[in-house]
């Protein structure tokens, strides 16, 4: 008995004709919205929007194709692979072989016996990064690598020494590229995402809500257009509640939409990316610069001595 009360209380606290009243007007909005999508509603029987708020919609679109069509290209600095060569098949222990692991290594095992300080065997590192970058030292690492230790004539080995010297300038190259990506993601991908699915999405919603109240207030305004003499003053009053609501909304839209487009994170975002961006080829060109003319320099002596034997 106690939980047959305890029903009829909690039954009792239901407003049944809010609810009613909510399922009738979301089925009459989804009439209306059906009617227009097929072209049985003339024109005039469509509330229209006031024109600022029309002229925002579009700038807010604009703004989200902007940040989806960005992110398209941009979303790739999410994974540090986006460059690395597909065709390469690496095993375990030709991954292994990262480009200052096998350079020092290098040195250490043969500069033994000569003058020169010999540094001492390095471990692997446990990170190995795969980045074209990465891929570019660590191959040439390997073919430095491979010239030398079949260089037993004790003269200078050019090619093996230019191959050295191009992996240590992509070494360089390597360490800037992980941190334009750490930077790119950080102050630019995850502020420019957030802007898309936060501020953007709210102000999008209230559009939505608007859209709904738009409906709701035309479907209202059919109502009182078909009602019979009893329903009139009824149908009247619900269709300005549907004004008064359809109102509250666009303001609220308005207000939303203009705070998404006076937004200045955007342009900040682009900038730091624009900035990363610049960070990395400056280290890029100032690294290749270096190295392109010592290995010039290997070059100009190479044909010169090749152009001397030659001639005898």
């Amino acid at each position: 008995m106690e939980s047959w009360k305890n029903l009829q209380s909690s039954l009792g606290s239901i407003n049944f004709a809010a609810s009613a009243n909510k399922i009738s007007k979301g089925f009459n909005s989804s009439v209306q919205a059906t009617k227009e999508r097929l072209g049985t509603v003339a024109p005039e029987e469509i509330t229209e929007l006031p024109q600022e708020y029309r002229d925002l919609e579009a700038r807010v679109d604009a703004l989200k194709e902007a940040h989806l069509s960005l992110l398209k290209i941009t979303s790739v600095y999410e994974t540090e692979s986006y460059d690395y060569p597909t065709q390469i098949q690496e095993s375990l222990s030709e991954l292994s072989t990262s480009i200052g692991y096998g350079i020092t290594n290098f040195a250490s095992t043969n500069l033994k016996g000569t003058n020169l300080p010999a540094p001492a065997p390095v471990t692997l590192p446990a990170q190995q990064h795969k980045t074209l970058p990465h891929a570019l030292g660590r191959s040439s690492t390997a073919a430095a690598t491979a010239i030398h230790a079949t260089n037993t004539s004790g003269a200078e080995d050019k090619l093996g020494k230019a191959l050295g010297l191009y992996a240590e300038g992509w070494e360089k190259i390597a360490s800037a590229r992980v941190r334009h990506d750490t930077t790119v993601r950080d102050a630019f991908l995850h502020p420019w995402q957030s802007t898309l699915t936060t501020s953007i999405t709210v102000a999008v919603k209230a559009r939505q809500a608007v859209r709904v109240s738009r409906l709701e207030l035309d479907a209202a305004k059919q109502s009182l257009k078909n009602a019979s003499p009893a329903r009139q003053e009824q149908a009247r009053l619900e269709v300005e509640n549907a004004e008064d609501d359809l109102v509250q909304k666009t303001e609220v839209a308005i207000t939303l939409m203009k705070t998404v487009l006076e937004n200045p994170e955007p342009i900040k975002n682009l900038n730091e990316l624009a900035k990363a961006q610049l960070l990395y080829f400056s280290a890029a060109a100032e690294s290749l610069s270096g190295l392109q003319g010592e290995i010039e320099e290997l070059s100009v002596a190479a044909d010169g001595e090749y152009r001397k034997s030659r001639d005898h």
